[in-house]
């Protein structure tokens, strides 16, 4: 079935991002059991049902032109979300080619690729959008490569260089974080970026994760769900931008929380480049409110549960401690408190 794609919403200011019926019944709900804690939780990426956020590798839905829109304001604000470390064009070009080949292959409505050696078409019907370029050439293009495709796509993008037995994000565009930037991570090394996750570290959750990610090949990606949660349906909470948002966590109330509160989750997806060896790291994020959630009642029975017995580390490294006791309260009325909930 073709993508619908929904005129311009917001995850700013009058924060007019709302989720139909059809986004949340297709809502990548990321807890398979009652409980949390963290764990490698990596699977191959292989083609989910028709229809569902796994269908293809990257997933285009009818949010598709807010998210465009919203990558282009930040980079107005802060053209420094996206970066790219010299030894890191080819995986540029890398990149550009993957996007551009799988998104006119799964979305033919909406984008298209015709290639004759080095003399590239794309066109861009949902942003009406036509670019002849020579691929390699940077100068053919309105923008360095990465940038060029990443400013028509949904989710952040991390380029990761495999070197000294570790990955180092050395290039990406990223303007929709979940409380971290690149302009502070570029140039760290995998152990590094993480060193602020409690429990995990001593868990060894990052150092198999390291091993498996580096041992992944070219045609086999894969990926795993990350969550958290967000005040307003609010895409740039960067570490840059905290001072716009972080003020937002005290204003829940047992009134408002049902149309503030975010459970934020993170598509997260990892494939090799064939040319430069490095991997693409995207971040495909997505937004529903507590009052969208509560519409499927085995999620507003498990989340529940899920964050009543949080860890309080966790919950604090999530930044949820301030209202996680009202929300808590509020979602006990959509549990049984009987067998567990039903994935």
């Amino acid at each position: 079935m073709p993508t619908t794609l929904k005129p311009i919403e917001s995850y700013r200011n009058d924060f007019s991002f709302r989720n139909s019926p059809e986004a949340i019944k297709r809502f990548p709900f990321p807890f398979p059991e009652d409980q949390y804690m963290y764990s490698v939780n990596i699977e191959p990426a292989t083609p989910g049902a028709p229809g569902s956020v796994y269908e293809h590798w990257f997933d285009i839905d009818e949010h598709y032109r807010s998210e465009v829109a919203e990558r282009a304001q930040v980079l107005s604000r802060d053209p420094d979300r996206c970066l790219v470390m010299p030894h890191m064009q080819q995986a540029a070009w890398d990149t550009l080619e993957m996007l551009m080949t799988h998104l006119s292959q799964d979305y033919p409505e909406w984008f298209s690729l015709q290639r004759k050696g080095d003399q590239w078409l794309w066109i861009n019907h949902a942003l009406d959008l036509q670019q002849a370029f020579t691929f390699g050439d940077a100068s053919s293009l309105p923008y360095e490569p990465l940038e060029y495709i990443t400013r028509q796509i949904q989710g952040d993008f991390a380029l990761l260089d495999q070197r000294e037995n570790n990955l180092w994000m050395d290039a990406g565009m990223v303007t929709g974080p979940a409380d971290w930037s690149l302009k502070f991570d570029a140039g760290m090394s995998f152990t590094e970026w993480h060193a602020p996750v409690p429990m995990a570290h001593q868990m060894g959750v990052f150092d198999r994760a390291l091993k498996y990610l580096m041992n992944i090949q070219v045609d086999h990606p894969v990926r795993r769900l990350n969550w958290t949660m967000t005040i307003n349906p609010r895409l740039d909470t960067s570490s840059e931008t905290f001072h716009e948002w972080g003020h937002e966590r005290s204003s829940v109330t047992a009134e408002n929380l049902a149309k503030l509160v975010h459970l934020r989750v993170e598509l997260q997806f990892l494939a090799r480049l064939p040319r430069s060896n490095a991997l693409m790291f995207s971040i495909r994020t997505y937004l529903i409110s507590l009052e969208e959630l509560v519409t499927q009642p085995q999620w507003a029975c498990r989340l529940h549960r899920v964050l009543r017995d949080l860890p309080d580390e966790l919950a604090d490294y999530k930044g949820l401690s301030q209202y996680r006791p009202l929300v808590v309260e509020w979602l006990r009325q959509f549990d049984p408190e009987m067998a567990a909930c039903s994935a």
